[in-house]
């Protein structure tokens, strides 16, 4: 059978929300442009505006179809609400035991495709069971870096007397105790409380697992993880990072791209928390009062759950803030062209929560962090990247509030001292290894995929 002309139809399956369908449909766009094939994308209904427009710009209309699942109709959670986009925080959990009964929904789904190969995502180990259950492959596809997945795995499975390879990587006592909280709910309510927790997914892989992340700055991470993971090969995919060098749209004339042109080299600080984490009016104000200490030019993305949106920014912040610093710094509610920012010759650092996507930018950008984690796998992305000099963590008490003392001092210190020009000469080290190795990699991961799909097609045969 020949592998150039084969044309498998291959179907993607992300959690719902953007953090990950994104790296989803950006792992989609390079599979087409290596493989003739014909691709699936799976998700709720309130998901496929912003996934058409993906489509859309990327000009993969004939390429890329949409395949929506239901989630069972709840007065809770209104069909509105099946994406983490806006959702208000109380009610992920309800999504997730929601996705949970979404099964039967994705069987049919299955049974009217035939997919050749199933891509799957960390809620859904019942998505590989399923394909399995029909004789089609399902690779998992893991949107967390191999810091995060050895870590967990260290601290989960792996028990606490095996070494680690790292002292840099660590959890406060308030992290350990959220971390745990969330294991203990998708033990019971997403692993069918198996005490591998989300390496379930690994198990059930077919051959390898993808995982978003370059050997450059995590190399030892997946070497570490593969030593003690031996079922299943762990294949990287670099950063998939949505960004056109060539592009010349509205972003480049947008008013904050402009703004942005007017300061000098690396003056400018970028600051945003992703966009499914709102801030709370107390870390709002302390954000304003550490940029009001430390004087840097700034950009400020402020984000609104949708119950909220009708509040304006001026209500947010503290009164009379947008008055002081309207010379060096712009606050915008929403949306804003991130990527545009990030590689813009006068953003020189980025205040994140360092969500993973957040993380893989920055460095692919070569610009360092400011570093305010929150949850989750956060605290580890910003250790492991200040492991490797591109990042500086923001001090917090002993519970985890960050005060503007602190954020204005981390600020100053990135921006203005001479610390801050030696992270990002090593942030742009680490953008050169990512680049040198990232099509070398899309390369490997997507014959590693053809070869799964021509050994199940030949089976069959």
């Amino acid at each position: 059978m020949d592998s150039e002309t084969t044309n498998f139809k291959i179907l993607l399956f992300p959690w719902l929300a953007h953090g990950h369908i994104f790296p989803y449909l950006e792992l989609a766009k390079r599979i087409l442009k290596r493989k003739n094939c014909h691709i699936h994308i799976c998700s709720t209904s309130i998901n496929f505006t912003s996934i058409n427009n993906f489509i859309q710009h990327n000009s993969l209309e004939n390429s890329i179809e949409l395949a929506e699942i239901h989630l069972p109709p709840s007065h809770e959670l209104p069909p509105h609400y099946h994406t983490t986009k806006n959702l208000p925080s109380n009610l992920v959990s309800t999504l997730i035991k929601a996705f949970q009964k979404s099964n039967s929904s994705f069987s049919e789904i299955i049974t009217s495709l035939k997919p050749d190969l199933v891509i799957y995502d960390i809620f859904q180990p019942w998505a590989a069971k399923i394909a399995s259950s029909k004789g089609i492959p399902a690779v998992h596809f893991a949107t967390f870096g191999a810091a995060t997945v050895s870590f967990f795995y260290h601290q989960y499975v792996g028990g606490p007397k095996s070494d680690y390879p790292s002292t840099a990587i660590s959890l406060r006592n308030h992290e350990r105790t959220d971390l745990d909280d969330i294991f203990k709910f998708v033990y019971t309510n997403v692993f069918e409380e198996d005490k591998d927790v989300f390496f379930v997914n690994f198990k059930l892989s077919s051959d390898i697992v993808l995982v978003k992340t370059c050997r450059g700055f995590e190399g030892k991470y997946m070497d570490y993880f593969s030593g003690l993971f031996k079922e299943k090969q762990l294949v990287h995919i670099g950063s998939l990072v949505n960004y056109d060098h060539n592009r010349n749209d509205e972003e480049e004339n947008s008013e904050i791209i402009q703004w942005l042109s007017k300061r000098s080299k690396n003056s400018t600080v970028y600051i945003s928390f992703g966009s499914e984490y709102f801030l709370s009016n107390d870390e709002i104000e302390e954000i304003a009062k550490g940029l009001e200490l430390c004087g840097v030019n700034f950009i400020w993305i402020v984000r609104f759950p949708i119950e909220d949106e009708r509040i304006s920014v001026e209500e947010a912040l503290p009164k009379g803030f947008l008055e002081r610093v309207k010379e060096r710094g712009i606050v915008v509610q929403g949306w804003a062209p991130q990527a545009k920012i990030l590689s813009h010759e006068s953003t020189g650092g980025f205040v994140s929560h360092c969500g993973w996507s957040s993380v893989i930018e920055s460095v692919y950008f070569g610009v360092p962090i400011i570093a305010m984690p929150i949850k989750v796998d956060q605290p580890i992305n910003a250790r492991m990247l200040a492991e490797v000099g591109a990042c500086m963590e923001v001090s917090t008490d002993e519970n985890g509030v960050y005060k503007g003392e602190e954020i204005g001092k981390a600020m100053k210190k990135v921006m203005m001292d001479k610390s801050g020009d030696e992270l990002r000469l090593r942030a742009q080290k680490l953008s050169e290894k990512m680049k040198m190795e990232e099509e070398e990699a899309l390369d490997s991961a997507v014959e590693h995929l053809w070869q799964i799909c021509m050994k199940n097609k030949t089976c069959d045969n």
